[in-house]
């Protein structure tokens, strides 16, 4: 689990004295297409403003937009170029709360990752508790395409 990233923890007191941390942002990736269509095949959700470029000319958007579950599913993307980790045991996936979709997001925008440590905790077993707000900015928008505090447990060696 150890990637380049903007923040690299390596302990139990690191990840808590990094709460309020702004962990800056990820590299722009393009919303393809492609990307839409293999997400709806991957969830059977095939409605034409995902996958009818034609048809969603005439929508609400003038193209074709992303799920809002896909945009939210970036954050598995972006959060390794966040934060990486030294030292760690065990990661886990522990959820998220506070998903929000502000602002449809068009196929063709280019998105990106940006960071902050919201809180962190101890738990059980030794281990941490951390949450990261990550909001998926697009860029030229006011608004992002999803704000979500992720929560991950982890256990340093």
């Amino acid at each position: 689990m150890i990637m380049n990233a903007g923040q690299c923890f390596d302990s139990v007191e690191a990840v808590l004295a990094a709460v309020g941390q702004d962990l800056g942002s990820t590299a722009w990736v393009e919303l393809t297409q492609q990307r839409i269509n293999t997400f709806a095949d991957a969830t059977g959700d095939h409605q034409w403003i995902h996958v009818d470029p034609e048809r969603a000319k005439s929508g609400p958007f003038g193209a074709c937009v992303a799920h809002g579950y896909l945009t939210l599913s970036l954050a598995n993307l972006f959060l390794p170029e966040l934060v990486s980790y030294q030292r760690l045991k065990m990661g886990v996936n522990y959820g998220c709360d506070k998903v929000r979709f502000p602002a449809p997001v068009k196929v063709g925008s280019r998105l990106r990752g940006r960071g902050q440590v919201v809180a962190a905790e101890r738990v059980k077993g030794e281990g941490v508790q951390l949450i990261v707000r990550i909001s998926v900015e697009i860029e030229g928008a006011d608004k992002p395409g999803c704000v979500v505090d992720t929560i991950s447990r982890l256990y340093f060696e």
